[in-house]
């Protein structure tokens, strides 16, 4: 049985989420979570999810950051985000995020079940209309530069940024690591430093795609 794993914030739109995947999948479970952390407790509590849909625009999470704690810690989950936000430079970021998919709300029934159709059958969706522009030459060479300046984390700094990557704020890496917070903020400061980005959220976006965990 196909399982489906239904995340926003707002009930009737987790219904409308849901009846598009019933009309593809009549048979499939559908699990809805209003919330990150619930999404997250029910993939825990049961792994094997086919899908995730993620309202990209929810409470106690800024941007990417709830796609990409679903993306970290469970990277074999396929990611589809589901936004009001029809812009393509957001759908280029969604996309660096690792997802495989991207399909606004304004989006009819219809298209909304083809969607999670081509997704489920390993395609990318991501509408015509906010397709990005082809200008992503050099994007090969960009990601070689990136893993360049990654190896050049100390084995400390890779265990932060792997718990980074994880969600795990800077009191939660020191109290894993045995160290001061401090020492973590140090720590977090240089691996932006080296990495030449400008926040967290983006280190964990360049990363993604990578094969990090063989670094570790």
């Amino acid at each position: 049985m196909d399982r489906f794993l239904v995340v926003d914030d707002h009930p009737l739109f987790r219904e409308a989420l849901e009846s598009a995947v019933r009309a593809a999948y009549p048979k499939a479970e559908v699990v809805e979570a209003a919330s990150i952390d619930e999404a997250v407790a029910h993939i825990e509590r049961r792994p094997g999810f086919d899908l995730a849909l993620i309202d990209l625009s929810m409470p106690s999470v800024k941007g990417f950051e709830g796609v990409l704690r679903v993306r970290a810690r469970f990277p074999g989950l396929p990611v589809v985000v589901v936004s009001g936000l029809e812009d393509p430079r957001i759908v280029t970021e969604a996309m660096n995020c690792g997802i495989s998919g991207f399909i606004p709300k304004s989006a009819k029934k219809a298209e909304l079940t083809d969607a999670i159709r081509q997704v489920m059958s390993g395609e990318v969706f991501v509408p015509a209309s906010l397709t990005p522009p082809a200008t992503e030459k050099g994007r090969g060479p960009k990601k070689q530069d990136f893993a360049e300046r990654l190896a050049t984390l100390t084995p400390q700094q890779l265990r932060v940024l792997g718990m980074i990557r994880q969600g795990l704020l800077n009191k939660q890496i020191a109290y894993e690591l045995d160290v001061g917070e401090t020492t973590v903020k140090a720590h977090v400061s240089e691996i932006l430093r080296k990495l030449n980005v400008a926040s967290r959220t983006q280190a964990v976006i360049e990363t993604t795609g990578l094969d990090f965990e063989s670094i570790l």
